[in-house]
């Protein structure tokens, strides 16, 4: 008799975040930063009609999130999270690759995000996808201690993915 072997684990999918996820939504957020949104945030953005969706591995456990805000010719990146122990797996990268297609299904032309300057390996992530450091936020984030830190402003060119032709799969 031969022994079973165990089915390959379905891949990650992306599917629209609910008010049902918010729970845990919140409690990967509070995981991953220091600084976490609050859970009001997040039921904000769903009730204001940002795009949010949710990465899950087949089993529905949630690996990740974004959240963006959709204006007039781009979209700006307000949150992404990847759970720390799924980090490094390039769920990221598949969430920003479906941002990108979701930008461009809205008509805009760049993607635009803010990022901690102490955050060496998220910067390395964008910039590692297109991104380009354009400008500097003063004192945008919280830090320990009542001070503030620097967010720098980064800055995606759509109109090549706009093809067609992008690369994204």
């Amino acid at each position: 008799m031969h022994a079973r072997q165990r089915p390959e684990p379905a891949p990650p999918w992306l599917r629209p975040m609910t008010l049902a996820d918010v729970e845990a939504v919140h409690a990967l957020e509070a995981s991953a930063y220091a600084f976490p949104w609050s859970r009001g945030n997040f039921l904000d953005s769903l009730a204001a009609g940002h795009l949010a969706e949710v990465l899950a591995d087949g089993e529905g456990e949630l690996l990740g999130y974004f959240v963006a805000l959709p204006g007039p010719g781009e979209v700006h990146l307000l949150n992404l999270a990847v759970a720390p122990a799924q980090q490094r797996r390039g769920h990221a990268t598949r969430m920003l690759e479906a941002l990108v297609r979701r930008s461009l299904g809205l008509g805009a032309r760049a993607l635009w995000l803010e990022v901690r300057a102490s955050n060496l390996g998220a910067q390395a992530l964008y910039r590692g996808f297109g991104f380009l450091m354009v400008g500097r936020r003063r004192g945008y984030y919280p830090e320990h201690g009542g001070r503030r830190e620097d967010a720098l402003l980064m800055n995606l060119d759509l109109q090549p993915y706009a093809g067609g032709h992008d690369g994204l799969d």
